[in-house]
């Protein structure tokens, strides 16, 4: 009896914890209503359909698109500046794998990877940037890269 009931609130608590790593623009505009506030109608019209403009700040990407998957610099004449990834990772005839962030977690299931090839469940995988961000040295979006649908 005892077990039963240690597994059972084992299960609950991994569904919490699933539940609470699916992020919406919905979830993070309530816990962020500050940084929503301070947006113009039509940037919280984007935002609210997970999407971003040129111009955009760094929080305001985040609230539309969540954490990016990795993040890497670049450095011009103008200075350093971030690019941010939203990826997907895809087999070899690019078919979507797994998509988002979550694969910082690690363990069974999870991709693991070695620049942009790896493996997820044994099986050979590329990273594909679904979503790329390049921000100028200011912090603001520069330029927006993204897959036709």
């Amino acid at each position: 009896m005892k077990t039963s009931r240690t597994i059972g609130f084992a299960a609950a608590a991994l569904c919490l914890a699933l539940l609470a790593g699916c992020e919406t623009p919905d979830s993070r505009i309530r816990n962020s209503p500050q940084i929503f506030a301070r947006l113009t109608p039509d940037q919280q019209a984007l935002v609210k359909g997970g999407q971003i403009a040129v111009g955009f700040d760094m929080d305001m990407v985040r609230l539309a698109l969540g954490e990016p998957t990795r993040i890497t610099m670049k450095t011009n004449r103008g200075g350093q500046y971030e690019v941010w990834h939203y990826v997907t990772y895809e087999d070899y005839q690019g078919a979507v794998i797994y998509t988002g962030y979550y694969h910082r977690w690690g363990g069974w299931g999870s991709p693991v990877f070695w620049g942009d090839v790896g493996y997820y469940d044994g099986f050979p995988v590329r990273v594909h940037d679904r979503i790329r961000v390049e921000f100028d040295t200011g912090g603001r979006v520069d330029r927006i890269e993204q897959d036709k649908t």
